[in-house]
């Protein structure tokens, strides 16, 4: 096999959004298959069942409907496969957040079969990637699969992102807001992302768009999400978190702060805390490694705890004195195949210890500075 080194962009075949886009689903699937096994767990369901009934009614679709459970798990994901298979589903929809759209793709791969991502939320950048992220039963980070191909469609419906709590929307700012931190440093080490090649300009300027975007109007978009409106803010908070977010980890790469993300999956006092909260953490930490200019991290910090995201380990549980805790959060994230290996330098269990711990100090101070509120610390029940 030729080692020649290459430059890649992957996306979904097509991105739909709208307010009250989910009303067309039904003809937006049609042309990707017959037989549709729609997954998503109750409560979505209790919202969506209606609408999804009659798009597919009048797209002529069947609607066979399997529940899902909390986390993408091995045994779910198993669990859907062996659905499709009884079902003989030539398409596999998953309406809901990124665990069962994660769930939902991956068993659309075991099987063969073309998948649908219909996220609920705006909370992750999961909808659009060729990857899964698998968990333990436990919420702990287990694998990433990658895939040949994304998904065949995502489809957004900006009203039902509206509708759902505005912690949602927020934890999807918290994990979009990394994808420029750590394209910016892929690309400065001419790493490798999880598109299988080097970042295109393309990739790397669509983080960019994305973090620009949130800058701009993630502030207007929180507080008409908290009145369940659909404003021009929300509509381009919710493309930067779903789309450009999506292709631009994907395609940009991905670096220290979800390599971090994944490492404090493995500390208890996280548990409850949404993926972007997680990520926040480690978007602060890659600036204090990369020994970010004084005015950036400022500005990061102060934007961060307008919105509603954590940048103290106060915030997700944690202390400076938690050093047992944190040394096996840096092990994890620096374990071998972790995205932290694409920063332009080496980081070593040591220097991650000291960076997490030093942004409980760092951010305490700025946010006094700037008259912002006081940490509260979070407990997970």
């Amino acid at each position: 096999m030729s080692e020649v080194p290459i430059r890649t962009l992957i996306s979904p075949l097509r991105y739909v959004q709208s307010r009250g886009a989910l009303s067309r689903l039904g003809e937006f699937v049609a042309p990707i298959g017959t037989k549709p096994l729609i997954v998503t767990d109750d409560v979505v369901w209790d919202i969506v069942q209606d609408t999804v009934a009659e798009s597919f009614q009048a797209a002529n679709l069947p609607r066979a409907r399997e529940g899902f459970g909390t986390y993408a798990t091995a045994a779910e994901v198993d669990r859907l496969a062996r659905r499709i298979r009884e079902t003989g589903s030539d398409v596999i929809v998953g309406i809901g957040g990124g665990s069962t759209i994660d769930a939902v793709k991956a068993a659309g791969h075991l099987e063969g079969i073309r998948w649908v991502s219909v996220p609920t939320v705006a909370s992750t950048d999961a909808p659009c990637s060729a990857l899964s992220v698998i968990y333990t039963d436990e919420g702990a980070f287990e694998e990433y699969r990658f895939f040949p191909h994304n998904p065949d469609l995502v489809l957004v419906d900006t009203q039902l992102v509206a509708d759902a709590p505005v912690r949602f929307l927020v934890a999807g700012i918290g994990d979009a807001l990394a994808t420029w931190i750590e394209a910016r440093a892929v690309a400065q080490a001419h790493k490798t992302t999880m598109a299988g090649g080097l970042p295109l300009i393309t990739g790397t300027a669509l983080a960019e768009l994305s973090w620009k975007i949130l800058w701009e109007n993630s502030l207007a978009a929180i507080e008409a999400v908290k009145e369940h409106l659909v404003t021009p803010a929300v509509d381009a908070v919710v493309e930067a978190n779903t789309l450009l977010s999506g292709l631009g980890f994907e395609s940009g790469g991905l670096a220290a702060a979800h390599a971090i993300h994944n490492g404090l999956t493995a500390a208890p006092q996280t548990h409850g805390l949404t993926h972007g909260q997680k990520v926040n953490i480690g978007s602060l930490t890659q600036l204090v490694l990369e020994g970010a200019p004084s005015q950036e991290i400022r500005d990061f910090v102060e934007f961060t705890t307008r919105v509603g995201l954590p940048n103290t380990l106060t915030e997700i549980g944690l202390t400076t004195a938690d050093v047992g805790d944190l040394r096996r959060v840096a092990e994890a994230a620096t374990a071998p195949g972790e995205t932290i290996h694409a920063m332009p330098f080496e980081v070593r269990v040591p220097e991650l210890v000291d960076a997490l711990r030093s942004i409980e100090g760092l951010s305490r101070s700025i946010r006094a500075d700037a008259g912002l509120p006081e940490p509260v610390k979070h407990t997970h029940h």
